[in-house]
């Protein structure tokens, strides 16, 4: 079974994620057939919906914040397997802010002026850095990685703001993944197949396919056999 999967994003050679991500995909092929399809952020529609996976790569600013929240809300409420790494984690807590817990909040990076951001700069821009990350048990993420740490790399410089986590955690949000300063890492849901989303980069792991990667291409081949 061939599993078709949505690489959310605007493509650029610029982007080494970009660049990275089909080279991932084709290590996979022993173990996922896969069919990805790039789809530029303005021209995600509802359409997505008939994909087996959808990733929200990085790439930010994105040309449409509203398709990014539209991909992200597509693939929460229909139960598709879905993965937002690094500008893709951020629109993915933006989404779930706006329209869970039904909070007027923005991303600092496209709309520096607004009041309540609930994306903001972080203290220590993390373009180029790797870091160390607590794993909680009990998770997706623990599952994935089998081990309570990691160390992972970073291309990023905005992340949440602390002012909105309880908020978002009481709406069934799981942080599943801090930094040595308990900073949100990774997040994902309780109450879908596979949603999961982390402000590192796993596509920029060296020698082979992030084990989230792979159980994300596991994911999306499990869905697809579901469904048709």
């Amino acid at each position: 079974m061939t599993a078709r999967l949505a690489l959310v994003g605007d493509r650029s050679a610029a982007v080494r994620a970009h660049t990275r991500i089909p080279l991932l995909l084709e290590a996979l092929a022993d173990t996922v057939s896969l069919d990805a399809y790039w789809i530029p952020t303005e021209d995600v529609d509802e359409s997505v919906a008939r994909f087996d996976a959808i990733w929200l790569v990085p790439g930010s600013p994105y040309a449409s914040e509203a398709g990014a929240l539209r991909a992200v809300r597509i693939a929460r409420e229909e139960k598709i397997p879905f993965l937002g790494t690094c500008a893709g984690l951020q629109h993915t807590l933006l989404e779930f802010a706006r329209n869970v817990c039904g909070l007027d909040v923005h991303h600092g990076e496209n709309e520096p002026e607004a009041g309540d951001l609930l994306i903001v700069p972080l203290t220590c821009s993390l373009v180029g850095h790797e870091g160390a990350i607590t794993v909680l048990p009990d998770s997706l993420a623990q599952r994935i990685l089998g081990a309570g740490r990691t160390i992972e790399r970073y291309h990023c410089a905005y992340g949440l703001s602390d002012k909105y986590l309880r908020t978002l955690r009481a709406h069934g949000l799981r942080v599943t993944g801090v930094d040595e300063d308990g900073q949100l890492r990774i997040a994902e849901l309780a109450d879908h197949p596979f949603f999961l989303a982390t402000l590192f980069q796993p596509e920029l792991a060296e020698n082979q396919p992030h084990p989230i990667v792979r159980m994300f291409a596991i994911a999306a081949r499990d869905h697809a056999t579901v469904v048709r």
